[in-house]
């Protein structure tokens, strides 16, 4: 099996050289990297990978924590972020945390002790706990949940999103709507509430709050959800539901009770899952660029790691400062909402 000296030796330079050259640093003159990786393809020299990351300190590998694999949201930014990974020569490690904290923070223990070069989070709801990565100079770029801590992140606009379906739904002639959200320790859902609730008091519907139902991100919370709100003294006429799982609930008791979408209740959910256009009368949604959420994140944390590689060791300088991308929603009108008399 040819070496780095075998390289060396054939392309005229020495093994510095050839290192740094099959490292992509940039200050080897273009001529001699010309020749290195000539020599390296002649000779069918294969890198020591393992070596490689034990001198640099971490892998050609991303981890990608996701909060539910199951939902089709998540599997789509696991698209976006593979493909840009694929493209920067980099692989990406899949991990669902499934909600649960403890499971996440194994994972994240197992990201850093991997020596993965990033981590993109999307965070539990309870919170995540990256210090340890922060402390090794792991990079970590969440996804749809923010942080306390300063680190990059790519939002979808959740509150705008609601709004526009909530003033749908009125401006259709459904009276009294009602909103199914997440738990309230979940930003995404606070802020899908808010957005809701600015649309009814644009309109003047007071007792909003009386409205809401907080559960978790699950179809039986949804179908609870709607129970609850169908068994009221003054039930809704309306729904707007915050993800696409808490949908699938909603939709488990309308069916059970016999209610028509757009006719004996209305509907808007959250998230344009790949149902939602082929149930009996189609759903209305609010669409999220999952897939363009996932690409930007994974762009980010490229940046951040080809930053960290250009500053010299000795003068590591402080980094730039986090940004936030938040990236717009769309209003997707079917026969669920659209209400026929």
């Amino acid at each position: 099996m040819p070496t780095i000296k075998d390289v060396a030796e054939r392309a005229g330079v020495s093994v510095a050289t050839v290192s740094r050259a099959l490292n992509g640093v940039p200050s080897v003159d273009p001529v001699l990297a010309k020749r290195v990786h000539a020599a390296a393809r002649a000779l069918g020299y294969r890198a020591n990978g393992v070596a490689r990351s034990l001198r640099r300190r971490q892998t050609d590998v991303w981890a990608l924590i996701i909060s539910d694999v199951a939902n089709p949201f998540f599997t789509a930014i696991a698209r976006g972020v593979e493909d840009v990974a694929q493209q920067a020569g980099y692989s990406v490690l899949l991990c669902n945390a499934d909600e649960d904290a403890a499971k996440e923070a194994r994972y994240l223990e197992v990201a850093e002790r991997s020596l993965v070069s990033g981590v993109l989070l999307s965070p539990t709801i309870t919170g995540s706990d990256i210090g340890r990565l922060q402390a090794s100079g792991v990079p970590v770029v969440t996804v749809d949940r923010n942080l306390s801590e300063p680190v990059d992140s790519v939002l979808a606009d959740s509150a705008t999103g609601a709004f526009r379906a909530t003033e749908h739904l009125l401006e259709q002639g459904w009276r009294r709507p009602a909103c199914i959200t997440g738990p309230r320790q979940a930003a995404t859902a606070e802020d899908r509430m808010r957005g809701f609730l600015d649309a009814l008091a644009r309109h003047r519907i007071r007792r909003g709050r009386s409205l809401v139902r907080h559960t978790n991100y699950r179809a039986d919370g949804g179908r609870e959800a709607t129970a609850e709100l169908l068994d009221a003294a003054d039930p809704p006429d309306a729904l707007f539901v915050a993800n696409s799982e808490l949908a699938l609930g909603a939709l488990e008791e309308l069916t059970a009770r016999g209610l028509r979408l757009g006719r004996d209740i209305g509907m808007v959910a959250f998230d344009d899952a790949p149902w939602a256009a082929f149930i009996e009368a189609p759903l209305s949604v609010v669409a999220q660029p999952a897939y363009e959420i996932g690409v930007e994140a994974a762009r980010l944390l490229l940046d951040r790691i080809t930053a960290a590689r250009k500053r010299p060791s000795d003068h590591p300088g402080a980094p730039a400062p986090p940004r936030t991308v938040l990236l717009g929603t769309r209003l997707i009108v079917r026969e669920s909402s659209r209400r026929h008399r």
